[in-house]
């Protein structure tokens, strides 16, 4: 779709109003100079410095969502929902302060459902696209039948619902060393989602349901097949899927955040390029390199398929204004 704009949907902010108060030695909602991930230098830019390297990098517009630490799950829902509205009105702010290079999501309390629901609403209302969630509550996986007034009011609400987990993940009970909770873990957290959302009936419930596997589906593409074998050899494990797990892989989009050709040739094959949608992992440490060039000059993908990823899918998705 020549003319859209390229939007990276994987860009994450530390908003301004819990830096002023942290920096200046007081605590925000309990959170202190510690959160934020502040020791990266761009998570302290404003929203012009920001453009500037857009602009740098090919990048139209960003998708932008609260860096994860400010999920705070386990924090009384009074508090996070207090954290989850400042979050998501500096969000709204910032979009609406550069409504051409900028577009939200929110973040949610999501261990208090009714908060849950009624900030996802407030947030849709102002303007949000949608929100990042974890890929867990407290312990607590997506085939919950609890969160079902989640799934029902993001569907009514055509949310865009960014999968992206926070520390510390399964991988960090084997063994916290060597960066594993993150290199691995978060890709292994992001399959378990994928197998809980489609084992507990959720994507079969909800046809309409928009849900984003940040980090390239995590190993989904890879684990896929034999989630497949196991669904034929062991049909008393089947859960409330109505097929087997491969045929869902359509219903859920993917970013970019590959790293190598190789993978980003895997992941097209997998999931088809339809599914496919540029995002980073702006401005952490492990972000994509240059990426509108990678995907313009990658050597394993078509014409058709570079403006796919780039520009075609998520104006799809995200609608005109994208």
């Amino acid at each position: 779709m020549k003319g859209s704009p390229i939007v990276d949907v994987h860009a994450h902010v530390t908003p301004r109003r819990f830096q002023e108060a942290v920096l200046s030695g007081r605590d925000w909602h309990g959170m202190t100079c510690e959160d934020g991930e502040l020791d990266n230098p761009k998570n302290r830019w404003a929203p012009e410095r920001r453009i500037e390297e857009m602009d740098e990098l090919g990048v139209d517009a960003q998708l932008v969502s609260p860096t994860d630490c400010f999920y705070q799950y386990d924090k009384a829902p009074g508090v996070t929902v207090a954290i989850a509205v400042e979050c998501n009105d500096e969000i709204v702010e910032i979009v609406r302060a550069h409504p051409r290079r900028f577009m939200g999501l929110g973040t949610l309390p999501m261990q208090d459902i009714g908060l849950t629901v009624a900030e996802m609403e407030r947030g849709m209302r102002l303007g949000l696209r949608g929100f990042m969630i974890d890929d867990h509550v407290n312990g607590r996986t997506y085939d919950d039948p609890g969160f079902e007034p989640l799934w029902e009011a993001a569907e009514r609400h055509h949310a865009f619902l960014l999968i992206h987990q926070y520390g510390p993940t399964t991988v960090w009970h084997r063994t916290p060393n060597y960066f594993l909770p993150n290199s691995v873990g978060n890709l292994v957290d992001r399959t378990l989602t994928f197998g809980c959302l489609v084992f507990g009936g959720v994507m079969d419930r909800h046809p309409r349901l928009r849900v984003c596997l940040a980090h390239a589906g995590g190993y989904v593409p890879y684990a896929v097949d034999r989630m497949d074998r196991g669904w034929d050899a062991f049909p008393k494990y089947r859960g409330k899927a109505l097929d087997r797990p491969s045929t869902y892989l359509s219903r859920f989009l993917y970013d970019t955040t590959a790293f190598t050709d190789r993978n980003l040739r895997f992941l097209v094959d997998a999931v088809g390029v339809e599914n496919v949608i540029l995002g980073t992992d702006w401005p952490a440490p492990m972000a994509v390199e240059d990426p509108v060039r990678k995907i313009r000059e990658s050597k394993v993908l078509t014409d058709s398929e570079r403006e796919a990823i780039l520009r075609g899918n998520v104006a799809r998705v995200l609608g005109k204004a994208a």
